[in-house]
């Protein structure tokens, strides 16, 4: 029998042991007066209440000393020592514990705060309880996987064993809170729009396909929230963005995963220019001021003003402007870049040939993706209608012809600019992670 299969069969029955007892080893109802941190930082004002304290968590650690026993309990916020003693519990539970509870366990212990000896902030014991039972056993070594994907398949044991992993998802949380903030002191106001399409617009890329039974027709899973979130500016709403999941049925790599977060604003009133700064302030922002970031072993320095190209002078085809763009280490704006390949963006009035467009690449991430927003009916058709042409001749990636989003436009929609980043990228960048993997709680694997 596998080691895995034999110690199942163990627990399986000390989880018996506790159905014999009478004892429901999943209990819904729980209690807790303080996190494990909160007994720490108010240690000494809790015992000196001398009141009884109630912890929970995952027991982490079990040593035994004759009659008495240490363990480490983990709750959501800290670790905290559990003495448990024979003399206070007496025998039968004292040796039931002992006998049942593993490592991995969920419990809930009541007692009494103290310093040990060595002065260590602790909990007397004087009651437990099982919260639930674990049936496998927490993996002893994890940070030398050999199989590193086995990571990602099973992200609930990388965050459990690995507190690096766990403090980048903190740090993800907080700069998807931190752009909130920013946004809405401006006056933007979060929306949400279709992630079912019935014609998926907004990028050029291709889709994923899905159909209704009930309506019998086909839909497909949004590339960008784009489209809808202009029928906003036209209803209106002069200020709105959002964050959320976009999907692209493209290949898996370090920089692109199929299912991806995005933030998309639109600012009416405002173009590409506006947007360049409030870019920049973004990230002064995001950075708390700091101008200096450290990615992949690259310092990366964010004094504005950053510098700008034109797409153009980066090369003359797509795989020189990719090399082109893989070598930027500071944050760099990349203008201008042809309409052909714009098909939603205004072009410029002296050159229009080029879009009123920009793209943000730092640490040869390209992050941002932003234009001053066609607003002509007329120029919106004919562009549609090109890019139809290329969907038949096998484009894939061409943005499909949208007549309700035409009709739209014809009632009028207000000069405006619009911006997309990819929030993945942004968190890599920011926790200096190699690869979207590492950033996205659990990313599409291929079945073993």
């Amino acid at each position: 029998m596998r080691q895995s299969q034999s110690i199942k069969q163990a627990r399986l029955k000390k989880l018996e042991a506790f159905r014999q007892k009478g004892i429901n080893p999943y209990p819904a109802k729980v209690e807790r007066t303080n996190t494990c941190q909160e007994a720490i930082d108010k240690f000494e004002q809790l015992t000196a209440e001398k009141k009884k304290a109630i912890l929970v968590g995952r027991l982490r650690t079990i040593r035994e000393h004759g009659g008495s026993a240490f363990a480490h309990l983990e709750d959501g916020s800290a670790k905290f020592q559990i003495y448990l003693k024979k003399d206070e519990l007496g025998e039968e539970k004292y040796k039931f514990f002992l006998a049942n509870f593993d490592v991995g366990d969920f419990i809930q212990a009541k007692g009494k705060l103290f310093l040990t000896k060595k002065g260590e902030k602790t909990l007397l014991v004087k009651d437990y309880r099982i919260l639930s039972k674990s049936l496998a056993a927490l993996p002893e070594k994890w940070h030398g996987l050999k199989d590193v994907e086995e990571r990602f398949r099973k992200r609930y044991l990388d965050l459990l064993m690995n507190k690096q992993v766990k403090e980048k998802f903190l740090k993800r949380s907080q700069i998807i809170k931190a752009l909130r903030e920013f946004l809405e002191k401006r006056g933007f106001v979060e929306v949400e729009t279709p992630i079912l399409q019935l014609i998926p617009g907004g990028a050029l890329a291709r889709s994923f396909q899905t159909h209704h039974n009930a309506l019998d027709i086909d839909l497909y899973l949004r590339i960008a929230p784009e489209l809808y979130l202009k029928r906003c500016l036209i209803g209106g709403l002069e200020k709105i963005y959002e964050i959320g999941r976009c999907f692209r049925n493209e290949g898996l790599d370090a920089h692109h995963n199929p299912d991806f977060t995005e933030l998309e604003f639109y600012w009416a009133y405002a173009d590409y220019e506006d947007l360049m700064k409030m870019t920049e302030e973004m990230f002064n922002y995001l950075l708390a001021g700091r101008q200096q970031v450290v990615y992949q072993g690259k310092k990366i320095n964010f004094k504005r003003p950053w510098k700008r190209i034109e797409f153009l002078k980066l090369g003359r085809d797509d795989e020189e402007v990719k090399e082109a763009i893989k070598k930027i280490i500071e944050p760099t704006f990349i203008t201008h870049h042809p309409v052909g390949i714009s098909p939603l963006a205004k072009q410029l009035d002296k050159e229009s040939d080029k879009a009123a467009r920009f793209q943000l690449v730092v640490g040869g991430l390209e992050l941002v993706n932003a234009f001053s927003e066609l607003s002509d009916p007329i120029e919106q058709d004919k562009r549609f209608k090109e890019q139809e042409k290329m969907r038949q001749k096998g484009d894939e990636e061409a943005q499909p012809y949208d007549k309700d989003f035409i009709e739209a436009l014809e009632y009028g929609m207000p000069p405006a600019a619009g911006f997309g980043l990819g929030l993945d990228r942004l968190v890599a960048l920011l926790t200096d992670s190699h690869s979207l993997r590492e950033v996205i709680l659990f990313p599409l694997m291929r079945p073993k």
